[in-house]
């Protein structure tokens, strides 16, 4: 599952929570800092919660209920600008509209 998600998010790190055990059949996600939804994944029953910008503590959150994965705020937030082009298109269909091709994101990993 780790490795699935690292290919589509592109980063070559994911820290998570220890793993449950138990197949991951339902995924809960949020784009950017998302500790504030993981009450809401857990009630919802989701196997596994994506999200970025996790601080220390707030991996004892999921206590073992689920599989907590932070794949960095920059990658969970990446397609947000693809969606929001075709919203616009949708919306303004002679409207121009260009995507950067500028990474704008400042963490580097060194693995």
């Amino acid at each position: 599952f780790l490795q699935k998600i690292r290919s589509v998010f592109g980063t070559p790190v994911i820290r998570h929570t220890a793993f449950t055990g138990r197949p991951v059949k339902k995924v809960a996600i949020c784009g950017g800092a998302g500790s504030f939804l993981i009450a809401k994944a857990l009630a919802k029953g989701a196997d596994a919660y994506l999200t970025g910008d996790l601080k220390y503590h707030e991996f004892f959150d999921a206590n073992g209920r689920l599989l907590l994965a932070d794949v960095g705020h920059y990658e969970s937030e990446q397609f947000t600008m693809e969606l929001l082009l075709e919203i616009i298109q949708k919306q303004f269909p002679t409207f121009a509209v260009c995507l950067t091709k500028c990474n704008t994101n400042p963490v580097f990993y060194s693995i």
